[in-house]
């Protein structure tokens, strides 16, 4: 028998009732944006489609889990921990986005084979931009997405290492992890000359093989296995080091990455993850 999570931020009674009849028992737990049931009999393939039929985010967990059974939380940036894909933003700066945003988007999705290469046509589009939009595009876009903050207060209250392993940039990776607290960080970094981008990156990828091997030196470095980690993200480029992880949660993710993690949010922010866990 599961534990099963129902959330939305604005969880209607409709729906309660409707997941209520399925399960055969009204929930131990209602909040206005979350219904727990202590045991249900639904398996996933049920629970996934009453989460579609009444567009909430559902979830069969592990009675019992506990934040501190975890000693890592590693995190995606873009489009994870902050609202923007920032390659995609800064193109908006030489009149570039769409161009750049479809090959991302391509990407996030697992179309493109060569991660590296559609990275580098990127970064290649904005040759010549003064280092200085970076800055702009940090003061006037990046956005937290909603319940970042309290997520990660309450992973660092339980004692759990925070990662930010990033396909992004090195300039809004250093910014983000000051602005959580997060312990340590690892990204792609942009080479600049004369205070202009070279449309050139420094160093190896940060891709998808890359941040596996991140969050296994990270778990080495603190003494866990992955099976001790949590690892959210939204795109292809993550799905390997959500392969590894005890916990894995999609956020606001392409279909490919929902239908491989244990976990998905669709509809709620990121500390909906939070009760998914029993209270410390």
């Amino acid at each position: 028998m599961s534990r099963l999570v129902v959330q939305h931020p604005a969880l209607a009674d409709d729906a309660v009732r409707a997941i209520a009849e399925a399960a055969g028992a009204p929930p131990a737990e209602r909040r206005p944006a979350l219904a727990r049931w202590e045991q249900v009999a639904l398996d996933g393939e049920r629970v996934s489609s009453l989460a579609e039929a009444w567009a909430v985010d559902a979830e069969l967990v592990r009675p019992g889990m506990r934040l501190a059974d975890f000693r890592l939380a590693a995190f995606d940036m873009d489009s994870t921990l902050i609202t923007i894909e920032c390659v995609d933003e800064i193109a908006d700066y030489v009149g570039r986005k769409a161009e750049v945003a479809a090959i991302t988007e391509a990407a996030m999705r697992g179309e493109i084979a060569d991660y590296d290469e559609s990275l580098r046509r990127r970064v290649a589009l904005l040759a010549g931009l003064p280092e200085a939009t970076l800055e702009r595009v940090w003061d006037e876009r990046v956005r937290l997405s909603p319940g970042a903050d309290s997520l990660v207060a309450a992973l660092r209250a339980a004692g759990l290492r925070t990662l930010l392993v990033s396909g992004g940039f090195t300039f809004f990776t250093d910014r983000l992890r000051a602005r959580l607290g997060l312990d340590a960080s690892r990204s792609n970094l942009l080479e600049v000359e004369g205070g202009r981008l070279t449309g050139r990156l420094i160093g190896p990828i940060v891709n998808a093989e890359a941040k596996q091997r991140i969050v296994e030196q990270t778990c080495a470095q603190i003494g866990c296995t992955p099976a001790q980690a949590i690892v959210v993200g939204d795109g292809a480029n993550d799905l390997r080091m959500m392969s590894i992880a005890g916990l894995s949660v999609a956020f606001h993710a392409k279909p490919i990455v929902r239908d491989e993690t244990t976990h998905a949010i669709n509809h709620c922010g990121l500390d909906a993850i939070l009760n998914f866990f029993d209270p410390a």
